[in-house]
């Protein structure tokens, strides 16, 4: 089997970095505009090196057990679609990435194709999401980022309502966000997520969580009842040590802060210089 080659490559979108890791031999980083964007183990996908990438799999191992049918808005290198196919055999991924030349890199450096059950749509989230059918997904994860941008537009409540749709009634929606100082984004986000999803939970380290500095937040939220009790103590015991919100503390958190919705202007958060040096 081909060796992946550390260097800079030109994709659809710019150039990527692929990084070996010096501690995990097979251990990849994949680094945009300075921007760390994937790790993967080539010889462990249960190895999971970003924090919320834990806290998101903390999440997923308090779901029921089983395969799932999951839809990644936002590729990368596809660290959870490997970590499920080992943790959820029988698992089946449909990914969303438009950036064709890293779908093309990652196949051949990074061993795409040995992920079972796994099809790439080249695409953006919106356009995806409108192909796709209703009550098809148990997991829904949207982790898609421009640098270290959430894009708006996979943000407003016209898309929450088609995350909706495709989900299936006990399905999840897991959201990746990243946010500083105050976290008006994230507020407005869980907002809009709450118009979507009759239950949601905000996981993220205490310090981030009190927009101290900045940082990842996960989301999860479902029309179902979602496993709180079990999550609170996971995402506090877990190696990502994280505070979960929800019930009270959470509409509390998100008082004031307005949906967003599709055409208004949004103020995307911007990480303050020198965060990924």
């Amino acid at each position: 089997m081909q060796e992946p080659v550390q260097g800079r490559y030109p994709v659809t979108f710019g150039e990527v970095e692929l990084l070996r890791d010096l501690d995990r031999p097979d251990g990849w980083m994949l680094v945009m505009s300075g921007v760390a964007q994937s790790y993967v183990d080539l010889a462990d996908p249960t190895y999971l090196d970003f924090d919320y990438v834990r806290l998101m799999a903390e999440v997923i191992g308090c779901l029921p057990e089983g395969p799932l049918d999951t839809v990644h808005v936002g590729g990368g290198a596809c660290t959870l679609p490997r970590y499920l196919a080992a943790t959820r055999p029988g698992s089946r991924h449909i990914v969303v990435e438009p950036d064709a030349g890293l779908v093309q890199l990652v196949r051949d450096q990074l061993r795409l194709k040995s992920v079972p059950r796994l099809k790439v749509r080249v695409l953006d989230g919106r356009a995806a999401a409108a192909g796709l059918n209703d009550a098809s997904a148990d997991l829904f994860v949207l982790d898609a980022f421009s640098g270290a941008v959430m894009p708006a537009e996979l943000a407003t409540a016209e898309y929450m309502a088609e995350v909706a749709r495709i989900l299936r009634p006990d399905g999840t929606l897991l959201i990746n966000v990243a946010d500083g100082k105050g976290l008006p984004f994230a507020r407005r986000l869980l907002a809009t997520v709450l118009g979507a999803f009759r239950h949601v939970v905000l996981l993220a380290e205490p310090g981030i969580l009190r927009g101290r500095r900045f940082g990842n937040l996960i989301v999860a939220a479902s029309a179902g009842e979602l496993p709180v009790g079990p999550l609170t103590r996971r995402a506090a015991g877990g190696l990502t040590q994280a505070r979960c919100l929800y019930g009270k503390e959470l509409t509390n958190f998100v008082a004031g802060a307005a949906p967003i919705r599709d055409g208004e202007p949004v103020v995307s958060p911007v990480p303050p210089p020198g965060l990924f040096d």
